[in-house]
């Protein structure tokens, strides 16, 4: 794509989430990235005094850089609707269906993309008896990068009923997701949205030294191996891009989002299941967004330059 005159973006970071600190990496590499490509940037680590500050900066865009909520769930999206300011990534409606793991479950399924099945348990009934079959998944419906996320098995820790003062998300949450657990391997799928249309970028397993991906594994250096391009069949890398591109698309995805995978490769194709799709992915350098397109020759400002090009373009303010 052709250079992007010089904007004033403003790149909106941090925030009060349980992603605060991934938020920030994200943030300033993404602005780090522009400021290269010629970008006036300001930065800005979201308080409550948010609206006025943006407003007061007049940017041309934002660059949303925040992940979980209230950044990644349509809160954000829809103040900087009403204000009128252009914004990179998914809008409100998509952001609101996309952050909740049940509500997207809704959505994809009847569209032909597997996904676990399971129920929304309050966690004051884990305490009288498992509410599905071990091994099981439990999540919050709310949340991203793994947070909170424990797997209950016949050899865990936790008690059989899960013991009150056990430590686990349960603890914090008031309401769970419980999915089967998928015995397996971990694959995630990078889309963008191009001037010439949706596109997915290829597809990493991700090898954790110990445990699973949860948000320590994710944000601990050396603990996580990514290996890209996946050493997967041909078929089952295909399926992961068609996945990918078709939740981005039936959501409403916007600029970049990021579909995870869990694959049973005892059942081959039929063993495939989406875990979520993330509409606002890390983009730090190292983030797999940016590794994924690095191989297919799309360089971290040209990355950054085209998420903000696609939100210009929605918002009809290219030139």
């Amino acid at each position: 794509m052709a250079r992007l005159s010089p904007l004033h973006i403003l790149v909106l970071m941090g925030g009060w989430a349980n992603e605060r600190e991934v938020s920030l990496m994200t943030g300033n590499g993404v602005a780090d990235a522009l400021e290269s490509a010629g970008h006036q940037v300001t930065r800005l680590d979201m308080d409550r005094d948010v609206a006025a500050k943006i407003r007061e900066a007049a940017p041309d865009v934002v660059f949303n850089a925040l992940h979980g909520v209230p950044g990644e769930d349509g809160t954000v999206q829809g103040m900087l609707d009403l204000m009128g300011v252009p914004y990179t990534h998914s809008g409100l409606a998509t952001s609101v269906v996309a952050i909740d793991k049940e509500l997207t479950k809704q959505a994809l399924v009847p569209q032909g993309i597997p996904m676990p099945g399971g129920r929304i348990v309050q966690s004051e009934e884990l305490f009288e008896g498992d509410p599905i079959a071990r091994p099981y998944v439990l999540k919050p419906v709310n949340e991203g990068s793994s947070v909170g996320v424990a797997i209950v098995t016949d050899e865990s820790n936790y008690g059989n009923p899960i013991a009150r003062d056990a430590a686990g998300p349960w603890q914090q949450f008031s309401s769970l997701l419980a999915e089967p657990y998928i015995r397996g391997r971990e694959l995630t799928t990078a889309v963008i949205d191009t001037e010439g249309g949706t596109r997915s970028l290829g597809v990493t397993e991700l090898i954790v030294a110990n445990g699973f991906y949860d948000f320590d594994n994710k944000y601990t250096d050396g603990r996580t191996t990514h290996v890209f391009p996946a050493e997967i069949p041909e078929n089952i890398a295909a399926l992961c891009h068609r996945y990918a591109e078709r939740a981005h698309k039936v959501l409403g995805c916007h600029g970049a989002s990021r579909t995870d995978f869990r694959w049973d490769d005892e059942r081959g194709e039929d063993g495939l299941f989406v875990l979520e799709t993330n509409t606002q992915p890390g983009m730090t350098p190292l983030s797999l967004v940016p590794e994924q397109a690095r191989y297919c020759d799309i360089d971290y400002p040209t990355l950054c330059e085209m998420i903000v090009e696609d939100a210009l373009r929605r918002a009809g303010k290219l030139d």
